[in-house]
């Protein structure tokens, strides 16, 4: 199973979102591709966000390797599941969609923890510490149910 975060820059939320949902694959014993990328251009071949960095290493979550790039139409053809950080950037995954197809293979994450909400993870570029904290502890939920699932469904 293969499985993309998207959100806007893919430098805060999305790696973040990727690399949780990496390590909890990993310690629940799923074999799960993760990636994340960007709806838009801004940051593609940066690191991401410095604070998303330290934060995610507070709690336990690596991402400091990771790179940014742009999500593609190919994306569809490449992952099982495209999960969007929020509802803008949802759009922009099904503006580029082919077909139907596509678009059953995208939602909103929180529509994993909070169905039919269509709740946004919040952006915390423009805030602190705080911000990025909770950033983290509302993916990490999220992936937790996300790949509890996944443990019933692939075995």
């Amino acid at each position: 199973m293969k499985v993309l975060m998207v959100c806007l820059g893919n430098i805060c939320r999305s790696p973040v979102a990727e690399g949780v949902l990496r390590k909890l694959a990993e310690d629940k014993g799923l074999q799960l591709q993760v990636d994340s990328a960007g709806t838009a251009g801004y940051h593609i071949g940066s690191h991401p966000d410095k604070r998303s960095i330290k934060n995610a290493k507070k709690n336990g979550v690596d991402i400091s390797n990771l790179v940014a790039r742009e999500f593609s139409v190919n994306d569809f053809d490449n992952f099982d599941r495209i999960y969007a950080l929020d509802a803008n950037n949802l759009s922009d995954i099904h503006q580029l969609a082919r077909n139907d197809e596509d678009k059953k293979k995208s939602d909103l994450l929180l529509n994993a923890l909070f169905p039919g909400q269509n709740n946004a993870v919040p952006d915390p570029y423009y805030g602190g510490e705080k911000e990025f904290e909770n950033v983290f502890q509302l993916i990490y939920a999220v992936c937790d149910k996300i790949t509890d699932e996944l443990v019933k469904e692939l075995k």
